[in-house]
């Protein structure tokens, strides 16, 4: 299925049921809707979930706009997905940004927030100028000022599916195999064209007044961890997760601890409203 968004055509697709609260998945700029099969897999058969494409990934097709919007089209795929409820929202690195962007954009439309590895509009984030990170983040530099799409996939498995302090290749498999799929369309995908500028978040997360459950791999990157704790403690009675041996994607590797953290928490918010009623 698709939404049309200004010149964009965004695919998504809805799974699971109504009884629930209806959650939608935007995914991390490494990846694309397929990375969250094991959370829809958890949350199906009690919730409706919808996952799409952003630009630039997936099965999304486009022309080149300048003046887009993450928040518009989030809410163009929420729209024609016949989405009225108040969703949770589950968001990866970037994905998370815009989850943010939106909550504070339309904060009607937001029930609560799962934010994993997230990054935040105008967040400060510290400059990391030595230790793996920093040496991985220079390498990848590299291969892209050489052209190089496949070492550069192959440098992003690392630093965001293994973690950049883990040895490469901790993570095989069926996922390793996705993520390097999913990654390289994105390598390989046109411009969108320049986003409509969006107001720094970071002064702004006290607002965010829905639950908030934040979690962040202890093998993802020192700048990730660094801002993701601070921002747990700035968002009102937001909860901080640490996840241990995994890093920036752990639901896309299916880490049991990431997938009970948002079972549990999106099962919450359904028993809560249903106590309001």
């Amino acid at each position: 299925m698709f939404a049309s968004s200004g010149r964009a055509q965004l695919a998504y697709e809805i799974t699971g049921v109504e009884s629930g609260v209806d959650v939608l998945l935007i995914h991390a700029g490494v990846n694309d809707r397929r990375s969250w099969r094991h959370v829809v897999q958890r949350l199906r058969a009690r919730h409706l979930c919808v996952a799409f494409d952003m630009r630039g990934f997936g099965e999304t097709t486009y022309q080149t706009e300048a003046g887009w919007s993450p928040v518009t089209d989030a809410m163009a795929v929420l729209d024609a997905a016949g989405v009225e409820r108040p969703v949770v929202i589950v968001a990866c690195s970037m994905g998370g940004q815009n989850a943010i962007d939106l909550a504070l954009a339309h904060p009607d439309r937001v029930a609560g927030l799962v934010l994993i590895g997230t990054a935040v509009r105008g967040a400060p984030y510290p400059d990391i100028k030595h230790g793996p990170t920093a040496e991985l983040n220079a390498m990848i530099e590299a291969a892209d000022a050489a052209g190089d799409v496949d070492e550069v996939g192959r440098l992003d498995a690392w630093m965001w599916l293994d973690g950049p302090g883990a040895p490469e290749g901790r993570v095989g498999g069926p996922a390793r195999e996705l993520f390097l799929d999913m990654n390289g369309r994105a390598l390989r995908a046109s411009d969108p064209g320049e986003q409509a500028e969006i107001p720094s978040a970071w002064p702004r997360l006290g607002e965010i007044t829905g639950p908030t459950l934040v979690m962040v791999g202890r093998l993802d990157a020192e700048e990730i961890q660094v801002i993701d704790e601070q921002a747990a403690a700035i968002i009102p009675g937001a909860r901080l997760r640490w996840l241990d041996g995994v890093a920036h994607v752990p639901h896309l590797e299916g880490d049991p601890a990431t997938l009970d953290e948002i079972a549990a928490f999106v099962d919450a918010l359904t028993l809560s409203a249903e106590q309001g009623r």
